[in-house]
């Protein structure tokens, strides 16, 4: 019995530790969650900004952008794939993944090959272990995005999607599957088209009260897009970063936060059996005792 008590008493330290590294990278996410929503929000109206830009060029000039052109029977598409560096985030990479995957079924059904563009050394494990190829791949920067890292990525997915029909690497849509921060509870994964470009605001008809703005693209149309248009793609993935890394943490504070609670349930559970353990151990030995004097009693009587 004493075998046993030493037992649970090293279990009960050893979950004690561990709950002292799961409370402190609680407590890490959560100082961490504020400033990566901070971000997100801060990139929000430049976003904002620069899709009303784009929108305005679309809307009120008649230029046909390579980026904007659609295929007639579109072949292959490019997914990226963000996922995090770091585990202990519960589902986060996982339900990512899941969503590239119903998103490749559907391109697949669609008759289009998929190249897979990853970030986050989640998604590159994931694919290296099942053998798959990956065109190119980013890691190191899942929890602090870095906007030259998204401008390099952008213009990666470009090149491949402007290249001649044909040619190696050439793709004809891009789409970004990346998780959204809504809440503290909720982060729902979510895939995007990227290419060809989608303008949606300038498309509703003005009222009869509200006056045409008149715009003048200087140097032209062709030149103002050439500019704004990857700047635009660029300035999409670098929110879905900053999505992403918002929904990591999220996610990494709720997984530590449970883990925490399961740690202080597993030390009341085996505390309350090592003191079982304990009494059951102080019973025998007084039983033993009580046993060895009435032992001692009659075999002094007998003498007698």
């Amino acid at each position: 019995m004493a075998v046993s008590l030493r037992e649970y008493r090293a279990r009960i330290r050893s979950v004690e530790s561990t709950k002292k590294i799961t409370r402190a990278m609680e407590l890490i996410a959560a100082s961490r969650i504020i400033k990566a929503q901070q971000r997100a929000q801060a990139a929000a109206p430049y976003a904002r900004e620069l899709t009303r830009a784009v929108s305005a060029v679309a809307t009120f000039s008649n230029v046909d952008h390579p980026l904007t052109k659609e295929e007639d029977n579109p072949t292959r598409a490019a997914v990226l794939v963000v996922t995090s560096d770091r585990g202990l985030a519960g589902a986060y990479s996982s339900s990512v993944l899941k969503e590239a995957e119903r998103l490749a079924e559907r391109l697949r059904a669609e008759g289009k090959a998929v190249d897979w563009y990853i970030t986050g050394r989640k998604g590159v494990a994931y694919f290296k272990f099942r053998n798959r190829d990956v065109v190119n791949s980013w890691t190191g920067f899942s929890d602090q995005p870095d906007y030259e890292v998204a401008a390099e990525i952008g213009k990666t997915l470009i090149d491949s999607f402007l290249l001649s029909p044909g040619e190696p690497g050439d793709v004809d849509e891009v789409h970004v599957v990346y998780t959204r921060f809504k809440s503290m509870l909720v982060q729902e994964p979510t895939a995007v088209r990227l290419l060809p470009l989608e303008v949606v605001e300038g498309e509703e008809a003005p009222g009869d009260a509200e006056l045409l703005p008149l715009y003048e693209f200087e140097p032209s149309a062709e030149a103002v897009l050439d500019g704004l248009l990857p700047q635009y793609v660029q300035s999409r993935i670098f929110f879905a970063f900053l999505q992403a890394a918002a929904s990591e943490l999220a996610a990494r504070q709720k997984a530590m936060k449970s883990a925490t609670d399961n740690a202080e349930e597993l030390i009341k559970k085996f505390t309350r059996i090592a003191n079982q353990a304990r009494q059951a151990g102080i019973t025998q030995e007084i039983s033993e005792i009580v046993g060895g004097v009435n032992a001692l009693a009659d075999a002094n009587s007998a003498s007698d």
